[in-house]
């Protein structure tokens, strides 16, 4: 589980690269603080698993449907990357729930600067449109971010100087692509709903779906 609050910029010092696969060597220095094998970080918003690391960097694995469904694969040598340690149970929670698992990769076809902000127009595929939300939550490339424009298949969002400074986000321009994640209590609720409106169409509620709900126990 994570925040969307980036804790700093990684750089990829390395890519193995075998078909649909990758090892990522990530330069780091924040996030190596307390790190542990087999720790999740988030690397532009996408969950992964640390399998070695050292006192400046930290490797991870790709496998094919993190290559085809997110963003990562377009990395180069020298890339920089927003990382963010999963949340610890102590700390505060800055940002929304984000879970690291990518739903769609967005397209950046708008950036403006506004006094002191810029703010980004940014494409999703039109199948997720049931999970936006004006003022709702949306996570890109990680980052928590607040959607306060929305039109047919395109979302608003802007970014203060702190956060141009922080992550990646900052950096992109336009056609430039970033991993997208909805609103993870909106997606559980739409899918209870959803689940809900079809055993209602049927007339009966059955022991499968009190148990995928956690009414009844296995």
């Amino acid at each position: 589980m994570f925040t969307g609050i980036i804790e700093e910029l990684g750089t990829i010092q390395k890519i193995q690269s075998q078909g649909s696969t990758m090892v990522l060597t990530i330069q780091g220095k924040k996030v190596l603080d307390d790190l542990k094998l087999g720790d999740s970080i988030a690397v532009n918003g996408v969950c992964l698993t640390v399998t070695e690391y050292n006192h400046t960097s930290f490797l991870v694995d790709l496998m094919p449907e993190t290559f085809h469904s997110t963003s990562l694969s377009g990395l180069q040598q020298g890339s920089q990357v927003n990382l963010e340690r999963a949340m610890s149970s102590n700390g505060r929670f800055g940002g929304h729930f984000v879970s690291g698992h990518v739903d769609a990769v967005g397209q950046i076809v708008k950036r403006e600067l506004k006094e002191n902000a810029i703010y980004f127009d940014i494409t999703f595929p039109r199948e997720f449109n049931h999970l936006i939300l004006y003022k709702g939550s949306i996570a890109l490339d990680g980052t928590s971010l607040t959607i306060f424009g929305i039109n047919n298949d395109q979302v608003t969002v802007s970014i203060i100087p702190h956060t141009t400074k922080e992550s990646v986000l900052g950096k992109k321009k336009i056609g430039d692509k970033v991993n997208i994640e909805f609103d993870m209590i909106g997606k559980y609720l739409y899918s209870f709903l959803d689940k809900n409106r079809r055993q209602k169409q049927d007339g009966s509620i059955s022991t499968d779906f009190l148990k995928e709900n956690g009414f009844i126990a296995d």
